[in-house]
C-alpha cells in the first residue's frame, strides 16, 4: 500500500521520478504514516500562508502535520497530515539555486515530510539534523543539485 498520495492541481505533470524518491524516503525514515502532497500555484499558496501562518506572501512549501493538532485522537491509521508546494516558487527557486527542477521539487518534497515527521529548524541545532537528513535522504537517492 502506497503511504502517501500525489495531487497535482497545478498539472505540473513532471512527477513520474517522485514516487521512487518518496518510496525510498518513508523506508529510509522508517515511518509508515500516510500523507499527501498537493502542487498548487502562488496565489493559492499566499493565501493559505496568510491564513493559516499570519504571513500575506507567498511561499514554496507548507506543512499541516495531523499529530501537532492540540486535539490529537485515536485511530489505527497513522495519518501524518499535508504537504502543499508552491509550483511556481519551486520554479523560480531552483533558477535562483542555479538547479534542476526536478533538485528542488525533491527538495521540498523531503523538506515537507520531514516536517510532517516532527523535525523543524527554528534553532541552529534543530536545523543542523533537519538539513543534513534532508541532504541525506536527497543523495542517497541519486538526487543531486
Amino acid at each position: 500500500m502506497k503511504q502517501y498520495n500525489i495531487i497535482d492541481e497545478y498539472k505540473y505533470e513532471e512527477v513520474a521520478y517522485l514516487e521512487e524518491l518518496l518510496d525510498y524516503a518513508v523506508k529510509k525514515l522508517e515511518t509508515d504514516g500516510l500523507f499527501s502532497i498537493t502542487f498548487i500555484d502562488d496565489e493559492k499558496m499566499h493565501e493559505m500562508n496568510k491564513n493559516y501562518r499570519g504571513i500575506d506572501r507567498t511561499t514554496d512549501v507548507l506543512s499541516f502535520a495531523l499529530n501537532d493538532a492540540e486535539e490529537n485522537y485515536e485511530s489505527e491509521i497513522n495519518l501524518l497530515g499535508d504537504i502543499f508546494i508552491s509550483i511556481p516558487k519551486m520554479k523560480s527557486q531552483a533558477l535562483e539555486y542555479g538547479h534542476s527542477e526536478k533538485r528542488e521539487l525533491s527538495f521540498l518534497c523531503i523538506h515537507g515530510l520531514l516536517h510532517l515527521l516532527g523535525y523543524d529548524h527554528m534553532t541552529k541545532e534543530e536545523e543542523e539534523v533537519m538539513f543534513n537528513l534532508q541532504e541525506e535522504v536527497l543523495r542517497d537517492a541519486g538526487i543531486e543539485k
